[in-house]
């Protein structure tokens, strides 16, 4: 292998914690139709599982996420994203519960995924990586679950992408979900989240080190076309209050205009930090793989275009949370989970936090956010004697 394929091999097979081997007899059928094994699954856990095996939650990360929760990341030496939420005393009580926080299927933090290395090749897979479902996702984690001798888990929690992957589970292994808090997501994609996906992609593939996906060979890496692609979709994770609260018109390090296309504008200078910092921890096929996995989620078509149907069996209690100025996963696309859930008859609570920070406020200081959820888990833990 090259030199920048054993580098991202490499910093998968590198990185701390644990990590499993599942479906290595025989491979897992995925939702296309295609089949893929071994799969390997890297995860942190924090806490103690009882012994009752009652008190385990499991954390489901956005699109840009990966097992890192909590800690120190070990490649961006920053804190873990959910810091604020899961620990010692905090709304996901480390002190009481078990926490599992695996990387999904197709990323690119230790499970497999396009940057794995092929076993019938023996190179990493690129683009012949099939493509992957938030189901497929939501499967892998299931056995992983079975692995940790986990039969039933007191809570799946997640935010984002990590909400699909919260209400997938509920639809699918709901015999296995004592309750369900998706924040900020949805039941399906809309079409301009679809769009922005594209845009991203496209500005990837765009790239010439892309190579068609098999960059790794060519020892090259498409920085130019994954950036774009952050700093496009950072634009959606935000408010414009946000934005201008934060950045205004100011101008960057100089006191008058450059008249050129330098970053004349702190909000310029501020993308372009967050795209170059980006590529220093994300795969491009990764990016790639998990925005169309989130494209094709659409809970409503697969249940006969009724969500209710999706949970009509279930005896699961759900949380869901969403943010005022959110406008990537509204308001209204939690209403209409209400909605189908009070049809179906579930036990469900539903909270619109007020906040001008747009998507990304379920990563940050929110209190109205962090006091429902931990009376909600507090309440759920009662129940079960936790």
């Amino acid at each position: 292998m090259t030199q920048a394929a054993t580098s991202v091999h490499e910093i998968q097979e590198n990185l701390p914690g644990p990590r499993v081997l599942l479906a290595d007899g025989a491979p897992i059928t995925l939702e296309s139709g295609a089949e893929l094994g071994p799969v390997a699954v890297a995860y942190q856990t924090w806490g103690t599982l009882n012994a009752e095996r009652s008190n385990a939650i499991l954390i489901c990360h956005a699109l840009t996420g990966d097992q890192f929760a909590v800690g120190i990341h070990p490649i961006t030496g920053k804190e873990g994203w959910w810091e604020r939420m899961v620990g010692p005393g905090k709304p996901i009580d480390t002190d009481r519960f078990y926490v599992i926080c695996p990387n999904c299927l197709g990323g690119c933090m230790g499970t497999t995924g396009p940057a794995a290395i092929n076993p019938e090749t023996g190179e990493l897979y690129g683009t012949s990586f099939p493509l992957i479902t938030i189901r497929d996702m939501v499967n892998v984690q299931a056995m992983l679950m079975d692995q940790l001798g986990i039969e039933k888990i007191m809570s799946v929690v997640g935010g984002s992408m990590g909400g699909m992957q919260v209400l997938e589970w509920a639809a699918r292994h709901g015999d296995r979900v004592v309750s369900a808090v998706p924040i900020a997501g949805a039941a399906r994609h809309s079409a301009q989240n679809i769009a922005f996906h594209e845009v991203g992609r496209q500005a990837i593939m765009a790239d010439p080190d892309w190579c068609d996906g098999f960059y790794y060979k060519e020892g090259k890496r498409p920085e130019a076309g994954l950036s774009v692609a952050r700093m496009a979709a950072h634009i959606t994770y935000l408010s414009e209050p946000a934005l201008w609260r934060k950045f205004g018109r100011a101008l960057q390090d100089r006191y008058t205009k450059s008249y050129g296309f330098d970053a004349d504008f702190q909000v310029e200078s501020y993308l372009r930090h967050q795209g170059a910092s980006f590529v220093q921890r994300f795969d491009a096929n990764a990016y790639l793989y998990i925005t169309r996995a989130m494209d094709y989620f659409d809970l409503e078509s697969e249940f006969g275009g009724d969500l209710a149907n999706a949970w009509r069996n279930l005896s699961a209690r759900f949380l869901l949370v969403s943010f005022t100025s959110d406008w990537l996963f509204p308001t209204s696309e939690s209403k209409e989970v209400v909605r189908s859930l009070n049809r179906a008859g579930r036990n469900v609570s539903f909270v619109e936090v007020e906040s001008d920070k747009g998507h990304d406020a379920f990563l940050l200081e929110e209190p109205d956010l962090f006091a429902t959820t931990r009376g909600f888990l507090d309440s759920v833990a009662r129940d079960l004697g936790v």
